[in-house]
């Protein structure tokens, strides 16, 4: 459809250059579709309120009786009853527009609480039009509008990707008059970052990210259309995650004890994009595709309802996650370091949804189905997709303190007694978030055996084990659930170093375990998978718990009597079994 188009008669060489650079990223028919719809069929092209405002016809009568209400104390003799003729198309003023976001329904997290954050999303819709589509007398124009979309949702490296993010965000914090200290040094293909934020800047930054992925994700799924309540959980662990890091490790702050509000320091913006790239990489991502959501999942006026930020089921997001170790917030920030299938299956559990159908993918938890191996490997045993393990822990001292680590694999569990895999990533989950992926340097990703040999003089370890090496795990949980045992990364040449919890020293750390849960990101097809093998597995144990009575009642077939017979006479001449 992108070659068809770019060779339409009339089409300047510029417009075809920008139909081929659309088209590489697969949006280019969505995008032509969308056009008309937006812009004035006169001028062909789309009037600024069409990207920047939300203004609705049945909103329309109300502004009309207030006007008249005004013209009355102003004694003017006139009564209006028709609606007002403007410049721009009447399409513009029953549609939604594209970029406003109006989150009255929008419920935050207790740690969660920022007053500014609803002023800011009034004022992002006029931000990204100003940064990115550029207008003329008329409006936007299908040049400019390819060229917006191009520099928003183009190839590009992740940091450029991320300076758009915060000049976004910088400019609608100097409209809603909300003071960032952030600076930027525009060059040709670069651009430089400089000024410093505040914990709390961090917070509605990463708030404004996730609406941004909510949002996004509910007009894919509803064809355009999104209603409802919507909550942003708690992502206090991502904000600490960029105070350690920007501080190294100097901060002085217990984290369980400190609220994001409560934080007063300044953290270099240089030292943020630095930790988002290493941490969040896929941040900017969030951005990209609420663009492109709004962009190319535009319906016609009577299909599509008012929609707040974004639409999700609202009794199941805090609700039930609050007896779970992955929250919405903590899988949000491990999908932000995913692409493809498994930063999908990651979102369904971030923004759970009605419309989704899918199975569960929690395949264990230990506080339900019992702790222990055995009870482990009865619930993931036949998964072979990727899967994500995360374990609560308190270290075995005084006034210590719980954290959450977790491990992602790319495949199934294995009973195995050496290591196995070819991808993973180790992830520090609370108080502060951090991911640590894979190094490339080894192959020790995942140890998993159950089966110890007790004639062998040095048996082989019976748990399981990410990273390290046999007797020096980075992370290896025992056989019954009970102690998990952290090493210092410089054992561990499989995945990047840094430390799983606040102040791990160098030493072997013992903790106890709280709880621990598993996670499948394979999808419909890797539970259909486990259906089958487990099913297979059930006939199977069936049929070694019965007993043939005839078999077993006939001497001369049982097998005591040929083992007799081999005992008094190991040397006669016997018929060959075929």
């Amino acid at each position: 459809m992108g070659q068809s188009s770019s060779t339409e008669q009339g089409a300047s060489p510029e417009l075809r250059e920008l139909q081929s650079l659309v088209a590489s990223t697969g949006a280019l028919p969505s995008l032509q579709r969308s056009f008309p719809l937006l812009s004035h069929p006169q001028t062909q092209s789309i009037p600024l309120p069409s990207l920047q405002l939300t203004t609705y016809l049945i909103k329309l009568d109300i502004a009309l009786v207030s006007l008249n209400l005004l013209l009355d104390c102003l004694n003017f003799d006139l009564l209006i009853t028709q609606p007002v003729v403007y410049s721009v198309s009447p399409f513009t003023f029953v549609s939604q527009k594209c970029f406003d976001l109006t989150c009255a329904n929008v419920e935050f997290d207790q740690h969660v609480v920022l007053k500014e954050l609803p002023l800011l999303f009034t004022h992002l819709g006029s931000a990204i039009v100003e940064l990115f589509f550029v207008a003329d007398e008329n409006g936007v124009s299908e040049v400019e509008f390819l060229r917006g979309y191009t520099n928003i949702c183009g190839r590009a490296v992740a940091s450029t990707l991320l300076n758009n993010l915060f000049r976004v965000f910088s400019v609608a914090c100097s409209k809603a008059e909300v003071r960032v200290d952030l600076q930027f040094e525009l060059f040709n293909d670069d651009c430089k970052i400089s000024g410093a934020l505040s914990p709390r800047d961090v917070c509605m930054l990463l708030c404004i990210c996730w609406i941004f992925s909510c949002d996004s994700r509910m007009l894919r799924l509803n064809a355009g259309k999104g209603d409802g309540k919507f909550s942003v959980s708690d992502i206090s662990h991502l904000v600490f995650s960029a105070i350690e890091a920007c501080s190294e490790g100097d901060a002085g702050l217990d984290f369980w004890d400190y609220r994001v509000s409560e934080i007063d320091m300044q953290l270099p913006a240089a030292k943020i994009h630095l930790w988002a790239l290493k941490n969040v990489p896929h941040l900017a991502d969030c951005f990209q595709q609420f663009v492109h959501a709004r962009l190319c999942y535009l319906t016609l006026p009577e299909e599509k309802s008012e929609s707040s930020c974004a639409s999700a089921n609202e009794s199941s997001s805090l609700a039930i996650s609050k007896h779970r170790l992955l929250t919405p917030g903590r899988a949000w920030a491990i999908s932000l370091s995913l692409r493809g299938a498994m930063y999908e299956e990651m979102s369904k559990t971030c923004f759970p949804n009605d419309d989704d159908e899918t199975i569960d993918n929690l395949l264990y938890q230990s506080s339900v189905d019992g702790k222990g191996l055995n009870r482990f490997w009865s619930r993931v045993e036949g998964y072979n997709g990727p899967t994500v393990m995360l374990i609560s822990a308190r270290e075995q001292k005084t006034n210590a303190r719980p954290w959450i680590i977790g491990a992602l694999t790319n495949g199934g569990f294995e009973n195995k007694d050496i290591y196995y895999g070819n991808s993973g990533s180790l992830y520090a989950l609370s108080p502060a978030f951090h991911a640590f992926l894979s190094s490339g340097r080894e192959k020790n990703f995942v140890y998993s055996h159950s089966h110890g040999r007790s004639y062998e003089a040095k048996p082989k370890p019976v748990g399981l084990a990410f990273g390290g090496s046999l007797g020096n795990e980075r992370i290896f949980l025992d056989d019954d659930f009970a102690r998990v045992t952290v090493h210092h990364h410089a054992v561990d040449k499989t995945y990047q170093h840094g430390n799983l919890f606040p102040n791990q020293g160098f030493l072997p750390t013992e903790a106890s375990v709280f709880q621990v849960e598993v996670w499948g990101l394979g999808g419909r097809s890797a539970r259909e998978v486990q259906a089958a093998h487990q099913k297979r597995e059930e006939i199977f144990t069936d049929q070694r718990r019965k007993i043939d009575l005839k078999t077993f009642t006939n001497w001369e077939d049982s097998p005591e009597k040929m083992m007799m017979d081999m005992m008094s006479n190991p040397n006669a001449v016997r018929p060959e079994e075929r």
